[in-house]
Protein backbone atom coordinates (compact mmCIF):
# COMPACT_ATOMS: atom_id res chain seq x y z
CA UNK A 1 0.00 0.00 0.00
CA UNK A 2 3.02 2.67 0.87
CA UNK A 3 4.73 1.44 -1.76
CA UNK A 4 2.14 2.50 -4.54
CA UNK A 5 1.64 6.30 -3.29
CA UNK A 6 5.88 6.89 -2.89
CA UNK A 7 6.32 9.71 -5.71
CA UNK A 8 10.03 9.93 -6.63
CA UNK A 9 10.04 12.41 -4.35
CA UNK A 10 9.27 10.43 -1.79
CA UNK A 11 11.64 7.19 -2.37
CA UNK A 12 14.63 10.10 -2.56
CA UNK A 13 13.85 11.90 0.58
CA UNK A 14 13.09 8.41 2.52
CA UNK A 15 16.56 6.79 0.55
CA UNK A 16 18.23 9.94 2.35
CA UNK A 17 16.62 10.09 5.44
CA UNK A 18 17.38 6.02 6.18
CA UNK A 19 21.06 6.57 5.38
CA UNK A 20 20.60 9.73 8.04
CA UNK A 21 19.55 7.48 10.28
CA UNK A 22 21.70 4.94 9.76
CA UNK A 23 24.76 6.99 9.76
CA UNK A 24 23.32 8.22 13.42
CA UNK A 25 22.55 5.05 14.70
CA UNK A 26 25.93 3.60 13.98
CA UNK A 27 27.46 6.69 15.68
CA UNK A 28 25.73 5.93 19.14
CA UNK A 29 26.54 1.98 18.90
CA UNK A 30 30.23 2.63 19.08
CA UNK A 31 30.61 3.80 21.43
CA UNK A 32 29.05 -0.15 22.88
CA UNK A 33 31.29 -2.17 20.90
CA UNK A 34 28.50 -3.00 18.60
CA UNK A 35 29.73 -3.56 14.78
CA UNK A 36 28.42 -0.13 12.47
CA UNK A 37 27.62 -2.75 9.75
CA UNK A 38 25.01 -4.70 11.96
CA UNK A 39 23.18 -1.14 12.88
CA UNK A 40 22.74 -0.66 8.90
CA UNK A 41 21.56 -4.16 8.60
CA UNK A 42 19.57 -3.65 11.39
CA UNK A 43 18.26 -0.14 10.32
CA UNK A 44 16.57 -1.94 7.08
CA UNK A 45 14.74 -4.19 9.04
CA UNK A 46 13.51 -0.87 10.99
CA UNK A 47 12.29 0.40 7.76
CA UNK A 48 10.95 -2.60 5.97
CA UNK A 49 7.36 -4.67 5.90
CA UNK A 50 7.56 -5.81 9.41
CA UNK A 51 8.53 -2.60 10.95
CA UNK A 52 7.52 0.60 9.32
CA UNK A 53 6.19 -0.60 6.55
CA UNK A 54 8.68 -0.07 3.55
CA UNK A 55 7.89 -3.21 1.39
CA UNK A 56 10.79 -4.64 -0.77
CA UNK A 57 10.93 -8.17 -2.23
CA UNK A 58 13.14 -8.30 -4.75
CA UNK A 59 15.92 -10.86 -4.44
CA UNK A 60 17.10 -10.26 -8.10
CA UNK A 61 17.60 -6.34 -7.28
CA UNK A 62 19.39 -6.86 -3.63
CA UNK A 63 21.71 -9.59 -5.30
CA UNK A 64 22.29 -7.04 -7.85
CA UNK A 65 23.26 -4.20 -5.25
CA UNK A 66 25.38 -6.80 -3.47
CA UNK A 67 27.37 -7.91 -6.28
CA UNK A 68 28.35 -3.55 -7.12
CA UNK A 69 29.45 -3.23 -3.61
CA UNK A 70 31.60 -5.86 -2.91
CA UNK A 71 32.86 -5.69 -6.15
CA UNK A 72 34.10 -2.46 -4.66
CA UNK A 73 34.95 -3.66 -0.74
CA UNK A 74 37.48 -6.51 -2.23
CA UNK A 75 39.14 -3.96 -4.28
CA UNK A 76 39.37 -1.57 -1.71
CA UNK A 77 40.47 -4.12 0.68
CA UNK A 78 43.50 -4.88 -1.69
CA UNK A 79 44.44 -1.60 -2.47
CA UNK A 80 45.20 -1.48 1.45
CA UNK A 81 46.96 -4.32 1.23
CA UNK A 82 50.43 -4.40 1.62
CA UNK A 83 52.49 -6.84 -0.64
CA UNK A 84 55.28 -6.88 2.72
CA UNK A 85 52.31 -7.70 5.28
CA UNK A 86 50.59 -10.30 3.44
CA UNK A 87 53.92 -12.44 2.26
CA UNK A 88 54.74 -13.93 5.64
CA UNK A 89 51.01 -15.51 5.70
CA UNK A 90 50.46 -16.23 2.09
CA UNK A 91 50.39 -19.73 2.34
CA UNK A 92 48.18 -19.62 5.21
CA UNK A 93 45.77 -17.57 3.75
CA UNK A 94 45.35 -19.54 0.93
CA UNK A 95 44.73 -22.69 2.38
CA UNK A 96 42.13 -21.24 5.53
CA UNK A 97 40.42 -19.14 1.97
CA UNK A 98 40.03 -22.84 0.11
CA UNK A 99 40.28 -25.39 2.25
CA UNK A 100 39.19 -24.02 4.98
CA UNK A 101 35.98 -23.19 3.43
CA UNK A 102 35.30 -26.63 2.21
CA UNK A 103 36.00 -28.02 5.19
CA UNK A 104 33.81 -25.43 7.44
CA UNK A 105 31.08 -26.25 4.73
CA UNK A 106 31.04 -30.28 5.14
CA UNK A 107 31.53 -30.19 9.05
CA UNK A 108 28.58 -27.76 8.99
CA UNK A 109 26.72 -29.55 6.03
CA UNK A 110 26.65 -32.78 7.99
CA UNK A 111 24.94 -31.14 11.37
CA UNK A 112 22.45 -29.28 9.54
CA UNK A 113 21.41 -32.50 8.09
CA UNK A 114 21.36 -34.25 11.48
CA UNK A 115 19.51 -31.72 13.19
CA UNK A 116 17.07 -30.89 10.62
CA UNK A 117 15.72 -35.00 10.58
CA UNK A 118 15.61 -34.57 15.15
CA UNK A 119 13.55 -31.29 14.87
CA UNK A 120 11.31 -32.76 11.38
CA UNK A 121 12.33 -30.16 9.09
CA UNK A 122 11.69 -31.36 5.45
CA UNK A 123 15.41 -30.19 3.88
CA UNK A 124 17.69 -32.36 1.89
CA UNK A 125 21.49 -33.33 2.04
CA UNK A 126 22.29 -31.08 -0.83
CA UNK A 127 20.34 -28.52 0.91
CA UNK A 128 21.52 -28.90 3.83
CA UNK A 129 25.70 -28.67 1.94
CA UNK A 130 24.05 -25.30 0.37
CA UNK A 131 22.99 -23.48 3.62
CA UNK A 132 26.46 -24.52 5.02
CA UNK A 133 28.18 -23.50 1.95
CA UNK A 134 26.99 -19.63 1.89
CA UNK A 135 28.14 -19.24 5.51
CA UNK A 136 31.21 -21.27 5.30
CA UNK A 137 33.28 -18.53 4.30
CA UNK A 138 34.31 -15.10 6.47
CA UNK A 139 32.85 -11.54 5.47
CA UNK A 140 35.09 -9.27 3.93
CA UNK A 141 33.20 -6.10 4.33
CA UNK A 142 32.46 -7.06 8.23
CA UNK A 143 36.54 -8.60 8.79
CA UNK A 144 37.74 -4.94 6.99
CA UNK A 145 35.25 -2.60 9.04
CA UNK A 146 35.62 -4.09 12.33
CA UNK A 147 39.58 -4.04 12.42
CA UNK A 148 40.27 -0.63 10.76
CA UNK A 149 37.16 0.73 12.09
CA UNK A 150 38.15 -0.33 16.16
CA UNK A 151 42.08 0.05 14.59
CA UNK A 152 42.59 -3.26 16.43
CA UNK A 153 46.04 -3.62 16.17
CA UNK A 154 47.53 -7.69 16.40
CA UNK A 155 50.40 -9.73 16.93
CA UNK A 156 52.08 -12.50 15.03
CA UNK A 157 50.69 -10.72 11.82
CA UNK A 158 47.32 -11.78 12.76
CA UNK A 159 45.49 -8.71 10.86
CA UNK A 160 47.15 -9.06 7.35
CA UNK A 161 46.11 -12.89 7.52
CA UNK A 162 42.33 -12.69 8.79
CA UNK A 163 42.48 -9.52 5.98
CA UNK A 164 43.72 -11.85 3.53
CA UNK A 165 41.77 -14.71 4.41
CA UNK A 166 38.26 -12.62 4.19
CA UNK A 167 39.40 -11.18 1.16
CA UNK A 168 40.25 -13.87 -1.48
CA UNK A 169 37.59 -16.87 0.37
CA UNK A 170 34.50 -15.75 -1.35
CA UNK A 171 35.17 -17.31 -4.71
CA UNK A 172 35.26 -20.98 -2.63
CA UNK A 173 32.14 -20.64 -1.51
CA UNK A 174 30.50 -18.99 -4.32
CA UNK A 175 31.69 -21.71 -6.58
CA UNK A 176 30.36 -24.15 -3.75
CA UNK A 177 27.08 -22.31 -3.77
CA UNK A 178 26.61 -22.17 -7.68
CA UNK A 179 27.74 -25.72 -7.84
CA UNK A 180 25.11 -26.97 -5.16
CA UNK A 181 21.94 -24.62 -6.43
CA UNK A 182 23.05 -26.45 -10.27
CA UNK A 183 22.74 -30.16 -8.36
CA UNK A 184 19.63 -29.77 -6.83
CA UNK A 185 18.07 -27.56 -9.54
CA UNK A 186 19.19 -30.62 -11.99
CA UNK A 187 18.20 -33.38 -10.13
CA UNK A 188 22.09 -34.14 -8.63
CA UNK A 189 23.71 -34.62 -12.41
CA UNK A 190 26.82 -32.51 -11.01
CA UNK A 191 30.16 -35.17 -10.87
CA UNK A 192 32.77 -34.55 -9.12
CA UNK A 193 34.74 -34.04 -12.02
CA UNK A 194 33.02 -31.78 -13.41
CA UNK A 195 33.26 -29.86 -10.14
CA UNK A 196 37.05 -29.64 -9.90
CA UNK A 197 36.82 -28.47 -13.12
CA UNK A 198 34.97 -25.63 -12.18
CA UNK A 199 37.03 -25.16 -9.35
CA UNK A 200 40.12 -24.72 -11.43
CA UNK A 201 39.00 -22.91 -14.06
CA UNK A 202 37.37 -19.98 -11.98
CA UNK A 203 40.48 -19.51 -9.53
CA UNK A 204 42.74 -19.97 -12.47
CA UNK A 205 40.78 -17.33 -14.75
CA UNK A 206 40.33 -15.25 -12.03
CA UNK A 207 43.37 -14.83 -10.31
CA UNK A 208 45.12 -14.39 -13.97
CA UNK A 209 42.49 -11.90 -15.01
CA UNK A 210 42.89 -9.67 -11.78
CA UNK A 211 46.56 -9.80 -11.87
CA UNK A 212 46.52 -8.79 -15.45
CA UNK A 213 43.56 -5.92 -15.40
CA UNK A 214 45.26 -4.52 -12.01
CA UNK A 215 48.72 -4.28 -14.02
CA UNK A 216 46.88 -2.67 -17.16
CA UNK A 217 44.73 -0.47 -14.74
CA UNK A 218 48.21 0.82 -13.43
CA UNK A 219 49.75 1.52 -16.97
CA UNK A 220 46.10 3.66 -18.12
CA UNK A 221 46.12 5.76 -15.20
CA UNK A 222 49.76 6.86 -15.21
CA UNK A 223 49.70 7.28 -19.08
CA UNK A 224 46.13 8.57 -19.82
CA UNK A 225 46.68 12.36 -18.19
CA UNK A 226 43.45 13.65 -17.67
CA UNK A 227 43.05 16.93 -17.48
CA UNK A 228 40.82 16.90 -14.91
CA UNK A 229 42.02 15.04 -11.44
CA UNK A 230 38.59 14.29 -10.03
CA UNK A 231 38.04 12.00 -13.69
CA UNK A 232 40.98 9.49 -12.43
CA UNK A 233 38.85 8.19 -9.49
CA UNK A 234 36.03 7.61 -12.04
CA UNK A 235 38.21 5.98 -14.13
CA UNK A 236 39.13 3.61 -11.92
CA UNK A 237 35.59 2.72 -10.46
CA UNK A 238 34.52 2.11 -14.03
CA UNK A 239 37.57 -0.46 -14.44
CA UNK A 240 36.45 -2.34 -10.84
CA UNK A 241 33.41 -2.74 -12.48
CA UNK A 242 35.07 -3.73 -15.73
CA UNK A 243 36.86 -6.24 -14.40
CA UNK A 244 34.33 -8.35 -12.57
CA UNK A 245 32.10 -8.31 -15.29
CA UNK A 246 34.52 -9.47 -18.03
CA UNK A 247 35.78 -12.20 -15.97
CA UNK A 248 33.02 -13.33 -14.67
CA UNK A 249 31.67 -13.36 -18.46
CA UNK A 250 34.66 -15.54 -19.72
CA UNK A 251 33.94 -17.94 -16.28
CA UNK A 252 36.02 -16.58 -14.47
CA UNK A 253 36.07 -16.02 -10.60
CA UNK A 254 35.21 -12.10 -10.37
CA UNK A 255 35.59 -11.71 -6.95
CA UNK A 256 38.79 -12.83 -6.93
CA UNK A 257 39.47 -11.07 -9.89
CA UNK A 258 38.84 -7.34 -8.14
CA UNK A 259 40.77 -8.36 -5.07
CA UNK A 260 43.49 -9.30 -7.05
CA UNK A 261 43.25 -6.22 -8.81
CA UNK A 262 42.85 -4.24 -5.86
CA UNK A 263 46.42 -5.65 -4.44
CA UNK A 264 48.18 -4.79 -7.68
CA UNK A 265 47.25 -1.45 -8.09
CA UNK A 266 47.55 -0.47 -4.58
CA UNK A 267 51.09 -1.88 -4.55
CA UNK A 268 52.18 0.36 -7.30
CA UNK A 269 52.73 3.77 -7.66
CA UNK A 270 50.13 5.48 -9.34
CA UNK A 271 49.50 8.94 -9.55
CA UNK A 272 46.85 10.86 -7.25
CA UNK A 273 46.87 7.68 -4.92
CA UNK A 274 46.33 9.38 -1.91
CA UNK A 275 43.19 10.66 -3.41
CA UNK A 276 42.22 7.79 -4.86
CA UNK A 277 42.35 5.94 -1.94
CA UNK A 278 40.28 8.43 -0.29
CA UNK A 279 37.31 8.32 -2.62
CA UNK A 280 37.20 4.41 -2.33
CA UNK A 281 37.40 4.50 1.27
CA UNK A 282 33.99 6.74 1.19
CA UNK A 283 32.88 5.11 -1.73
CA UNK A 284 33.60 1.79 0.09
CA UNK A 285 31.43 2.76 3.17
CA UNK A 286 28.30 4.27 0.70
CA UNK A 287 28.17 1.02 -0.81
CA UNK A 288 28.82 -1.01 2.28
CA UNK A 289 25.74 0.52 4.16
CA UNK A 290 23.47 0.92 1.11
CA UNK A 291 23.95 -2.91 0.59
CA UNK A 292 23.34 -3.96 4.37
CA UNK A 293 20.09 -1.75 4.68
CA UNK A 294 18.66 -3.47 1.22
CA UNK A 295 19.62 -7.06 2.81
CA UNK A 296 17.69 -5.81 5.97
CA UNK A 297 14.68 -4.46 3.79
CA UNK A 298 14.66 -7.48 1.98
CA UNK A 299 14.30 -9.78 5.26
CA UNK A 300 11.27 -10.25 7.71
CA UNK A 301 11.91 -9.99 11.38
CA UNK A 302 8.13 -12.02 11.72
CA UNK A 303 9.55 -15.49 9.91
CA UNK A 304 13.23 -15.35 11.53
CA UNK A 305 11.62 -16.29 14.65
CA UNK A 306 10.32 -19.05 12.99
CA UNK A 307 14.03 -20.37 12.21
CA UNK A 308 15.24 -18.62 15.55
CA UNK A 309 15.57 -22.07 17.13
CA UNK A 310 17.33 -23.85 14.33
CA UNK A 311 19.63 -21.20 13.47
CA UNK A 312 20.67 -20.85 17.25
CA UNK A 313 22.09 -24.21 16.81
CA UNK A 314 23.90 -23.68 13.64
CA UNK A 315 25.24 -20.73 14.54
CA UNK A 316 26.63 -22.07 18.26
CA UNK A 317 28.21 -25.16 15.93
CA UNK A 318 29.83 -23.04 13.70
CA UNK A 319 31.37 -20.71 16.49
CA UNK A 320 32.16 -23.63 18.88
CA UNK A 321 33.31 -26.76 16.49
CA UNK A 322 33.06 -26.12 12.68
CA UNK A 323 35.67 -23.04 12.44
CA UNK A 324 38.01 -23.69 15.35
CA UNK A 325 37.93 -27.94 13.44
CA UNK A 326 38.72 -26.57 9.92
CA UNK A 327 41.43 -23.54 10.86
CA UNK A 328 43.32 -26.22 13.51
CA UNK A 329 43.81 -29.05 10.51
CA UNK A 330 44.51 -26.01 8.34
CA UNK A 331 47.09 -24.48 10.34
CA UNK A 332 48.16 -27.68 11.62
CA UNK A 333 51.43 -27.73 9.58
CA UNK A 334 52.45 -24.55 10.25
CA UNK A 335 53.84 -24.85 14.21
CA UNK A 336 55.31 -21.82 14.25
CA UNK A 337 52.24 -19.92 14.76
CA UNK A 338 50.86 -20.58 18.77
CA UNK A 339 47.76 -22.13 19.89
CA UNK A 340 46.20 -18.50 21.03
CA UNK A 341 46.90 -17.48 17.51
CA UNK A 342 45.07 -20.23 15.77
CA UNK A 343 42.77 -19.99 18.87
CA UNK A 344 41.93 -15.94 17.86
CA UNK A 345 41.30 -16.97 14.09
CA UNK A 346 38.95 -19.05 14.70
CA UNK A 347 37.03 -16.40 16.70
CA UNK A 348 37.09 -14.01 14.35
CA UNK A 349 34.81 -15.84 11.43
CA UNK A 350 32.84 -13.71 11.09
CA UNK A 351 29.59 -13.68 9.09
CA UNK A 352 27.95 -10.41 7.07
CA UNK A 353 26.83 -9.23 3.99
CA UNK A 354 28.66 -12.17 1.77
CA UNK A 355 26.28 -15.04 3.26
CA UNK A 356 22.98 -13.46 3.02
CA UNK A 357 23.87 -12.01 -0.46
CA UNK A 358 24.83 -15.85 -1.37
CA UNK A 359 21.56 -16.63 -0.03
CA UNK A 360 19.50 -14.86 -2.94
CA UNK A 361 20.99 -16.93 -4.86
CA UNK A 362 18.26 -20.38 -4.57
CA UNK A 363 15.56 -17.17 -4.35
CA UNK A 364 16.28 -16.20 -7.58
CA UNK A 365 16.51 -19.72 -8.94
CA UNK A 366 13.04 -20.82 -7.32
CA UNK A 367 14.59 -23.96 -4.79
CA UNK A 368 11.66 -25.13 -3.04
CA UNK A 369 13.23 -24.78 0.45
CA UNK A 370 15.00 -20.93 -0.63
CA UNK A 371 12.58 -18.99 2.01
CA UNK A 372 14.13 -21.47 4.67
CA UNK A 373 17.65 -20.85 3.66
CA UNK A 374 17.37 -17.09 3.34
CA UNK A 375 15.77 -16.77 7.13
CA UNK A 376 18.41 -18.86 8.48
CA UNK A 377 21.25 -17.35 6.98
CA UNK A 378 20.24 -14.32 8.16
CA UNK A 379 19.72 -15.24 11.44
CA UNK A 380 23.17 -16.95 11.76
CA UNK A 381 24.86 -13.78 9.83
CA UNK A 382 23.48 -11.19 12.98
CA UNK A 383 24.21 -13.74 15.80
CA UNK A 384 27.67 -14.22 14.56
CA UNK A 385 27.64 -10.20 14.34
CA UNK A 386 26.70 -9.96 18.12
CA UNK A 387 28.62 -12.73 19.60
CA UNK A 388 31.89 -12.40 17.24
CA UNK A 389 31.85 -8.89 16.20
CA UNK A 390 31.39 -7.17 19.26
CA UNK A 391 34.38 -9.38 20.94
CA UNK A 392 36.95 -8.54 18.28
CA UNK A 393 39.09 -6.54 20.57
CA UNK A 394 38.33 -8.44 23.97
CA UNK A 395 39.21 -11.58 22.82
CA UNK A 396 42.62 -10.12 21.16
CA UNK A 397 43.16 -8.84 25.04
CA UNK A 398 42.16 -12.24 26.91
CA UNK A 399 44.42 -14.21 24.47
CA UNK A 400 47.52 -11.81 24.74
CA UNK A 401 47.47 -10.79 21.22
CA UNK A 402 46.65 -7.32 20.92
CA UNK A 403 49.48 -4.80 19.82
CA UNK A 404 49.23 -1.34 19.83
CA UNK A 405 48.21 -0.39 16.21
CA UNK A 406 50.74 2.40 13.98
CA UNK A 407 48.88 5.27 13.31
CA UNK A 408 49.19 7.88 10.78
CA UNK A 409 50.51 11.48 13.38
CA UNK A 410 50.79 13.45 10.32
CA UNK A 411 48.35 12.66 7.54
CA UNK A 412 50.90 14.75 5.02
CA UNK A 413 51.03 13.45 1.42
CA UNK A 414 53.59 14.38 -1.41
CA UNK A 415 52.56 15.69 -4.44
CA UNK A 416 53.59 13.24 -7.26
CA UNK A 417 55.95 15.44 -8.71
CA UNK A 418 57.77 15.86 -5.95
CA UNK A 419 60.46 12.78 -6.20
CA UNK A 420 60.82 12.48 -1.94
CA UNK A 421 59.64 10.08 0.58
CA UNK A 422 58.19 10.86 3.64
CA UNK A 423 58.62 8.50 6.72
CA UNK A 424 57.13 8.64 10.30
CA UNK A 425 59.28 7.04 13.38
CA UNK A 426 58.54 7.37 17.04
CA UNK A 427 61.36 8.05 19.08
CA UNK A 428 62.98 5.44 21.53
CA UNK A 429 65.87 5.46 24.36
CA UNK A 430 68.29 4.57 22.16
CA UNK A 431 67.96 6.99 19.64
CA UNK A 432 68.69 9.51 22.36
CA UNK A 433 72.74 7.91 23.20
CA UNK A 434 74.71 10.81 22.03
CA UNK A 435 72.12 13.90 23.04
CA UNK A 436 68.27 15.05 22.85
CA UNK A 437 69.06 17.91 20.42
CA UNK A 438 68.21 17.14 16.97
CA UNK A 439 71.60 18.93 15.75
CA UNK A 440 73.43 15.88 18.01
CA UNK A 441 71.56 13.17 15.83
CA UNK A 442 73.49 11.58 12.47
CA UNK A 443 70.75 11.59 9.60
CA UNK A 444 70.83 9.65 6.30
CA UNK A 445 72.37 11.67 3.73
CA UNK A 446 69.95 13.49 1.63
CA UNK A 447 67.17 13.57 5.01
CA UNK A 448 65.49 15.96 6.83
CA UNK A 449 63.62 16.52 9.87
CA UNK A 450 60.55 17.66 8.73
CA UNK A 451 58.07 18.05 11.83
CA UNK A 452 58.09 16.89 15.12
CA UNK A 453 54.93 15.82 17.16
CA UNK A 454 54.78 15.81 20.66
CA UNK A 455 50.89 14.69 22.21
CA UNK A 456 49.03 16.90 20.21
CA UNK A 457 51.48 19.94 19.73
CA UNK A 458 53.19 19.83 16.75
CA UNK A 459 56.97 21.47 16.75
CA UNK A 460 58.70 23.08 13.91
CA UNK A 461 62.11 21.21 14.41
CA UNK A 462 65.84 23.43 14.37
CA UNK A 463 69.11 22.15 15.43
CA UNK A 464 68.24 23.09 19.45
CA UNK A 465 65.46 21.83 19.54
CA UNK A 466 65.10 19.22 22.41
CA UNK A 467 63.48 15.82 21.25
CA UNK A 468 61.66 13.39 24.00
CA UNK A 469 61.21 9.70 23.95
CA UNK A 470 57.45 8.56 22.91
CA UNK A 471 57.96 11.67 19.91
CA UNK A 472 56.97 11.36 16.56
CA UNK A 473 59.16 12.51 13.60
CA UNK A 474 58.95 13.06 10.48
CA UNK A 475 61.57 12.56 8.33
CA UNK A 476 61.46 13.34 4.07
CA UNK A 477 63.96 12.26 1.87
CA UNK A 478 65.08 13.06 -1.69
CA UNK A 479 65.91 9.71 -2.39
CA UNK A 480 62.39 9.08 -3.11
CA UNK A 481 61.59 6.07 -1.16
CA UNK A 482 60.59 5.69 2.29
CA UNK A 483 63.17 5.21 4.83
CA UNK A 484 63.87 1.40 6.57
CA UNK A 485 61.17 0.23 9.27
CA UNK A 486 64.42 0.10 11.80
CA UNK A 487 65.87 3.06 10.87
CA UNK A 488 66.44 4.12 14.49
CA UNK A 489 68.05 1.21 15.57
CA UNK A 490 70.26 1.80 12.40
CA UNK A 491 70.93 5.51 13.61
CA UNK A 492 71.83 4.00 16.92
CA UNK A 493 73.95 0.89 15.98
CA UNK A 494 76.10 3.98 13.70
CA UNK A 495 76.67 5.23 17.34
CA UNK A 496 77.43 2.65 19.01
CA UNK A 497 80.15 1.49 16.35
CA UNK A 498 81.37 4.74 16.64
CA UNK A 499 81.86 5.05 20.38
CA UNK A 500 83.07 1.62 20.67
CA UNK A 501 85.72 1.86 17.95
CA UNK A 502 87.10 4.74 19.66
CA UNK A 503 87.58 3.15 22.74
CA UNK A 504 89.37 0.04 21.00
CA UNK A 505 91.10 2.06 18.94
CA UNK A 506 94.28 4.57 19.96
CA UNK A 507 94.14 7.96 18.15
CA UNK A 508 96.04 8.73 15.38
CA UNK A 509 98.19 11.04 17.36
CA UNK A 510 98.37 9.03 20.35
CA UNK A 511 100.06 6.32 17.96
CA UNK A 512 102.42 9.14 16.44
CA UNK A 513 103.99 10.51 19.58
CA UNK A 514 104.37 6.67 21.35
CA UNK A 515 105.32 4.51 18.72
CA UNK A 516 106.63 1.62 21.36
CA UNK A 517 103.17 0.96 22.68
CA UNK A 518 102.81 -1.21 19.85
CA UNK A 519 105.69 -3.63 20.25
CA UNK A 520 104.88 -5.70 22.45
CA UNK A 521 101.47 -6.73 20.64
CA UNK A 522 98.92 -6.26 22.89
CA UNK A 523 97.64 -2.99 22.27
CA UNK A 524 96.76 -4.09 18.20
CA UNK A 525 93.68 -4.49 17.27
CA UNK A 526 92.28 -7.59 14.68
CA UNK A 527 89.52 -7.41 12.72
CA UNK A 528 88.08 -10.40 14.92
CA UNK A 529 87.60 -7.35 17.85
CA UNK A 530 84.47 -6.77 15.54
CA UNK A 531 83.14 -10.27 16.24
CA UNK A 532 83.14 -9.29 19.64
CA UNK A 533 81.38 -6.18 18.67
CA UNK A 534 78.57 -8.65 17.55
CA UNK A 535 78.01 -6.42 14.22
CA UNK A 536 76.64 -8.57 11.28
CA UNK A 537 78.39 -8.58 7.94
CA UNK A 538 74.96 -7.22 6.60
CA UNK A 539 75.00 -4.14 8.82
CA UNK A 540 76.36 -1.25 6.49
CA UNK A 541 78.35 -0.60 9.55
CA UNK A 542 80.38 -3.05 9.22
CA UNK A 543 82.07 -2.56 5.96
CA UNK A 544 82.90 0.94 6.99
CA UNK A 545 84.55 -0.42 10.37
CA UNK A 546 86.50 -3.14 8.52
CA UNK A 547 87.83 -0.16 5.98
CA UNK A 548 88.57 2.04 8.98
CA UNK A 549 90.63 -1.11 10.69
CA UNK A 550 92.78 -1.99 8.01
CA UNK A 551 94.01 1.91 6.86
CA UNK A 552 94.66 2.14 11.11
CA UNK A 553 96.98 -1.50 10.86
CA UNK A 554 98.10 0.33 7.78
CA UNK A 555 99.17 3.08 9.92
CA UNK A 556 100.47 1.06 12.51
CA UNK A 557 103.20 -0.97 10.52
CA UNK A 558 104.30 2.32 9.06
CA UNK A 559 104.85 3.87 12.66
CA UNK A 560 106.35 0.55 13.45
CA UNK A 561 109.01 0.69 10.31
Amino acid sequence: MLNELLTTGHIVLIGSFILFVAILAAKSSYRFGAPTLLIFLLVGMLFGGDGLGLEFNSPRAAQFVGVLALSIILFCGGMETRYSGIRPVAVQGVVLATLGVFLTAMCTGFFIYLISVVFGIHISLAESFLLAAMMSSTDSATVFSILRSKKQGLQQNLRPLLELESGSNDPMAYILTILLIESISGGGDITVAHSVLMFVVQMSIGALAGFIFGKAAVKIINAINLQNKSLYSVLLLSMVFMIFSITDLVKGNGYLAVYIAGLVVGNHKIVFQKSLTTFFDGFTWLFQIVMFITLGLLANPRELIDVAEIGLLVAVFMIIVARPLSVLLCLAPFRKMTLKAKAYVSWVGLRGAVPIIFATYPLVAGLENAGLIFNTVFFITIVSMLVQGTTVGYMAGLLGLSAEMEQDSFNIDMPDEIKAALTEMEVKPDFLVHGNTLKEITLQPNTLVMMIRRGDHYIVPKGDTAIEVGDRILFISTDAASLPDDYAASISRRHRVKERMSRLLPSRRGRRQNPAMHDDGESEIDLEVLCEMEIMEEDPDYNDAVEELEVQKMQDAKYKM
